[in-house]
């Protein structure tokens, strides 16, 4: 997120996944918190990639069946990517078969190279994909993936027998603009809703939290008060299964000090953050403010072979 995003996100509004530090709740490989929805997503709204998973030998290049939609606001190299990390993921891949290269690729479904080669360094770069040389790309190994919830720091904070409160700070309609689309994937003008929020354990605040989701699937906001956000997205039909995250450091301003009630010589983590549901479209992009006194960050990582 770059200074000017961050500033309009301040300016604005967004939800998180925080836990005290003396609380241990978290997914591992996701940490008590995200940005945002899991690995390696995508954009868009609704399902436009396809695929039929077949061969699984390492000798023979496995071809995607990806039906593209050009008309969709999903990019191209994600609906491409969708469907190759959804067969990794569901077993129909075996570690060490060989993907299609992207020059194959772009010419068989008539896209640039770019489009193909960014579609798989997206899956490399999570760790679904490995390049070898001589040999080309291949399935990565896959540590065992353990399928659960991704709780909101409203669920994390009760099941640790805390009390939860939320004050809506900001529930603002707006259009999407340049950098709100990019992120949620969507295009510019969309119809969406900004939230930021400040959620407090017994009393005590721990995190401001901005979220941006497309104004369809936005839970209303009387119901923010007493519910998390993923909750409620989940009882509409939504699931958020993942997220990607960028995780730093710094120093409130004069506002984010007063909410949080700390100095302004008090380092906040921040995490930008997206999530995305089983299909790797995304749900919502959000940008969190913790106190760090309050919150521990923790996150399991896997060596590749």
């Amino acid at each position: 997120m770059t200074d000017a995003e961050r500033a309009e996100a301040r300016a604005a509004g967004a939800d998180g996944s925080v836990v005290a530090s003396s609380d241990r709740a978290g997914a591992a490989g996701v940490g008590s918190a995200g940005r945002g929805a899991g690995g390696a997503g995508s954009a868009g709204q609704g399902g436009v990639g396809s695929l039929e998973a077949s061969s699984r030998t390492s000798g023979v290049r496995w071809e995607p069946t990806v039906v593209l939609d050009r008309t969709s606001s999903q990019p191209l190299h994600a609906q491409i990517s969708a469907p190759i990390k959804r067969a990794i993921l569901e077993g129909h891949l075996l570690p060490g078969t060989r993907i299609e290269n992207e020059v194959s690729m772009s010419r068989r479904l008539n896209v640039s190279r770019p489009t193909t080669r960014q579609a798989l360094q997206t899956l490399v770069d999570a760790g679904f994909l490995l390049r070898r040389r001589g040999v080309g790309t291949v399935v990565a190994p896959q540590p065992k993936r353990q399928l659960m919830r991704l709780p909101s720091l409203h669920e994390e904070i009760k099941a640790t027998g805390h009390a939860s409160t939320t004050e809506i700070l900001n529930y603002n309609h707006r259009r999407a603009t340049d950098a709100i689309a990019e992120q949620l994937g969507i295009p510019i003008d969309t119809p969406v809703v900004e939230l930021e929020r400040l959620r407090k354990r017994d009393g005590v605040p721990v995190a401001i939290l901005y979220n941006w989701l497309p104004a369809k699937i936005t839970p209303p906001r009387e119901k923010l008060e007493d519910h998390g956000l993923y909750e409620l997205l989940r009882e509409a039909g939504v699931e958020p299964t993942s997220t990607t995250q960028s995780v730093g450091a710094e120093r409130p301003d004069r506002r984010e000090a007063k909410l949080l009630a700390i100095s302004l010589r008090d380092p906040v983590l921040t995490i930008d953050r997206t999530a995305f549901d089983p299909s790797g479209h995304i749900i919502e992009w959000g940008f969190h403010i913790y106190r760090a006194d309050l919150y521990r960050y923790e996150s399991t990582v896997f060596a590749q072979a």
